[in-house]
């Protein structure tokens, strides 16, 4: 029996397959009558699950990464994950600009769902995809890049349109982080500061429980050698720097998270909320996000504060993070710089379930786009309404997978995934 990462759903494809080469890929794909990748399997939906068919588990491709210091580039194989990668990137003297909050997660999977980090200058992780290899239906491998008009509906194409075995990713110098966390920021603070607080460093995240009228935590990672922003202190918008290291879910034990304290360290070691080597997130949870326009977060996270009585039952920690605008076709901050609202819910379906559906009642009136692989009640109609460019999504996935050979449960759903 196979399971995602975090239990709550077994994946029924007939078989699991782990190929060591390309070409071995490219064979399991001509000869599958269905077929998706299999990454870390950090989906909480079921997006990458094939019933009845083959799942390619990309993690027995070598793990490639080759730097081109001249261009600022890495081509990297798709069955890497963010912390070995990063390693090898900081080795060579360059970085990615954000990280996610999982250093654990597939690289080619964390691209194909826009996954994200924080910061109103950094986009999704996928935006820093310059070209990417997939073997498509016919077992035939391609290349596009961002010469080609199909790559902004291809870099996040949730698996639709073939197996992506490689990806070139644009870098930058390797830089230094020192990460603070700050305690007890009033909620209200947020209606007349937002702007200002997720803007004054690198990357801000925000915590709370929703069981109080403040913010449990606010993390500001902060570049060495940037300025420091004016309201660093001991006292920063009224909070209180922390007297020691912090996990996001107060109650548990901060040993698997990341250096703070304002001690400097290198990006990869600081950007992700939790270490490497340590256990990600509680461990032990389910996960729903929306992106919502930047402009309206205050507004929305008083909506949602309106709802707390239906929240915070089921409820470990919700965190808000931003996000800049991309023009990816199917990510969710496509044309718009946005406010990531995300959910870590404890692992009991029904009372998440009911937690997530009152949070979407209370976000409805700002537009909000769910993150593609976690859990949600929003139907698969109003979820395709929200995404302008889906049509053309559709006629991508028309011409390179006509007979639906990358298609599943989850794509079919959806308008426009599937053939």
């Amino acid at each position: 029996m196979s399971r995602n990462w975090a239990g709550n759903l077994t994946y029924r494809a007939a078989e699991i397959v782990r190929p060591s080469t390309v070409d071995e890929v490219r064979k399991v794909v001509a000869g599958a009558d269905s077929v998706r990748a299999l990454g870390t399997r950090h989906s909480f939906s079921d997006l990458a699950d094939c019933p009845g068919g083959t799942l390619v588990e990309l993690a027995g491709l070598p793990p490639v990464v080759e730097v081109d210091s001249s261009a600022a580039r890495a081509r990297v194989s798709g069955g890497l994950d963010y912390a070995r990668l990063s390693r090898e990137l900081d080795r060579a003297g360059f970085a990615l600009p954000t990280l996610a909050s999982l250093p654990h997660i597939n690289v080619a999977g964390a691209c194909a769902t826009a996954s994200h980090g924080s910061g109103v200058a950094n986009p999704v992780l996928s935006e820093s995809v310059a070209a990417l290899e997939l073997v498509t239906a016919d077992g035939d491998l391609a290349r596009l890049d961002r010469a080609d008009p199909d790559f902004a509906g291809a870099v996040v194409a949730l698996g639709a349109l073939g197996v992506v075995t490689a990806l070139e990713l644009d870098l930058v110098p390797g830089f230094e982080v020192a990460q603070r966390v700050y305690l007890g920021l009033p909620l209200e603070v947020l209606d007349e500061h937002f702007a200002e607080l997720v803007s004054c460093a690198h990357s801000v995240c925000l915590f709370t429980d929703w069981a109080g009228s403040a913010l449990t935590q606010v993390w500001v990672q902060q570049r060495v050698g940037d300025p420091e922003p004016s309201a660093v202190g001991r006292d920063w918008f009224t909070a209180v720097e922390a007297d020691r290291r912090r996990h996001p879910v107060d109650r548990l034990d901060p040993a698997d998270c990341t250096e703070q304290g304002g001690v400097p360290g290198r990006w990869f070691e600081r950007l992700p909320h939790f270490r490497a080597d340590g256990r990600p997130s509680s461990g032990d949870e389910l996960q729903s996000e929306y992106m919502i326009d930047i402009a309206d977060a205050p507004a929305a996270l008083r909506a949602v504060d309106a709802v707390r009585a239906e929240v915070r039952p089921a409820l470990q920690v919700c965190e808000v993070r931003t996000v800049a605008p991309d023009g990816l076709w199917l990510s969710p901050c496509y044309g718009r710089a946005s406010a990531s609202v995300h959910f870590t819910w404890d692992p009991e379906p029904t009372a998440a379930l009911a937690a997530v559906a009152a949070v979407e009642r209370a976000l409805e009136p700002f537009d909000p786009r769910p993150h593609w692989a976690k859990t949600t009640t929003s139907t698969p109609e109003a979820v395709a309404a929200r995404y302008e460019r889906v049509d053309d999504f559709a006629d991508l996935v028309r011409r390179y997978d006509p007979e639906g050979r990358f298609a599943n449960d989850f794509t079919r759903r959806h308008p426009g995934l599937s053939p």
